[in-house]
């Protein structure tokens, strides 16, 4: 009897766990792609990558091959905070900030397919969110037209 007890009780530790290990929910995605992507660790973030975000991790890859080892070790003290992951069915937004651009919150998008959460960033979504930011107001005062004749 007691026997039985102790195996139910060790089977209910290792499915408690089980289910905290899962990295397959949009949080956990989000902070390894974020991390690795930030930290130049580029092989980190493609494995949770839809495949046109691995085609657009690899160019930032090719970039980061010219830059100076003090831009790539500067690059792993940068710290990633994720404020708030909204889930909405398959599909979920990672709102974050990044220790170098304080105040400045970031949206990464991510897609459940077949069962698995990956990260979805296109081209496209540079372009909308470039369209989303207010333009800010000149406060320059054009020069007065010359109104005299010559």
């Amino acid at each position: 009897m007691m026997y039985r007890k102790l195996t139910v009780f060790f089977v209910a530790i290792l499915m408690m766990g089980i289910a905290a290990c899962n990295k397959n929910n949009p949080e956990a995605v989000a902070e390894q792609f974020l991390t690795g992507f930030y930290h130049m660790e580029y092989e980190k973030a493609r494995q949770v990558s839809t495949e046109e975000t691995k085609q657009l991790v690899n160019l930032m890859e090719q970039f980061a091959i010219q830059y100076p080892d003090s831009v790539k070790q500067n690059a792993k003290k940068k710290k990633i905070d994720l404020v708030e992951v909204k889930e909405e069915g398959d599909n979920a937004v990672a709102t974050y900030t990044v220790s170098d651009e304080p105040g400045v919150q970031q949206k990464l998008k991510l897609v459940k397919q077949n069962g698995k959460w990956l990260v979805s960033h296109s081209k496209e979504d540079n372009i909308e969110d470039a369209e989303e930011e207010p333009m800010e107001e000149s406060t320059e005062v054009a020069p007065a037209a010359d109104t005299t004749a010559s």
